[in-house]
């Protein structure tokens, strides 16, 4: 799922060439692209962590490319996700997996993690509302408090927001706190999307103050 009328690539590029792609995106600071195949699923992630919101998104699942384009767009992160899973069975590969190679594209991109703030929203969507604490210290740890009433909202199983962000939180060795309450299950889905979109755009941001030092007193993230 792309932006309207926006394309990731320089012009000569074709959107179907990851590799090139890539390359386009990783001649930018705070970058990175991860790969990874499985009997289940085949994911190809390249991300800018200091871009403007820009995605090109295919998954297979309409309403899960719909909230990682979310991500992209409120994270101010430019971001390509190619995946290709056993939907034949049940998405729960195709959404954890990917969860756990956009973790680890985000983690290699944050490098070093010198001078980042390191902590991070609550959204607001109409009868909605979402709250998302990340720390980026190195700890895997998820706490979920979300309830969906319908078990799937279009082709995306509702359930498996939670393992998204397990496999998130897994691969970018992170802290997430995820809490949200509202009646329209879309609304509900989009604002947690979009609370962890601004929860990570502010702990990746850097931080002038803190110069070349790491935020934290051990001095080891």
């Amino acid at each position: 799922m792309s932006n309207a009328g926006v394309k990731l690539t320089p012009p000569g590029i074709q959107v179907s060439d990851f590799k090139e792609v890539t390359e386009f995106l990783l001649s930018k600071k705070r970058t990175a692209a991860k790969e990874r195949t499985t009997a289940e699923t085949s994911i190809l992630v390249s991300l800018n962590l200091d871009g403007t919101g820009k995605a090109e998104i295919e998954t297979g699942i309409g309403f899960f490319d719909h909230m990682l384009s979310q991500i992209a767009r409120h994270g101010n992160i430019d971001l390509v996700i190619r995946c290709k899973g056993d939907l034949h069975i049940d998405e729960h590969h195709t959404v954890e997996d990917t969860g756990i190679v956009l973790g680890e594209a985000l983690l290699e991109a944050l490098g070093d993690k010198k001078g980042i703030k390191r902590y991070g929203y609550i959204v607001p969507m109409d009868d909605c509302v979402a709250a998302c604490a990340i720390d980026l210290g190195g700890r895997i740890s998820l706490i979920y408090k979300a309830n969906f009433k319908r078990e799937k909202i279009g082709d995306y199983a509702t359930e498996l927001t939670e393992e998204f962000f397990r496999g998130l939180a897994s691969g970018l060795k992170a802290n997430i706190y995820i809490k949200a309450k509202g009646k329209n299950e879309h609304h509900k889905a989009e604002s947690i999307f979009k609370a962890f979109a601004k929860a990570l755009n502010e702990a990746c941001r850097m931080d002038e103050r803190s110069g070349n030092t790491l935020p934290s007193t051990k001095g080891v993230l």
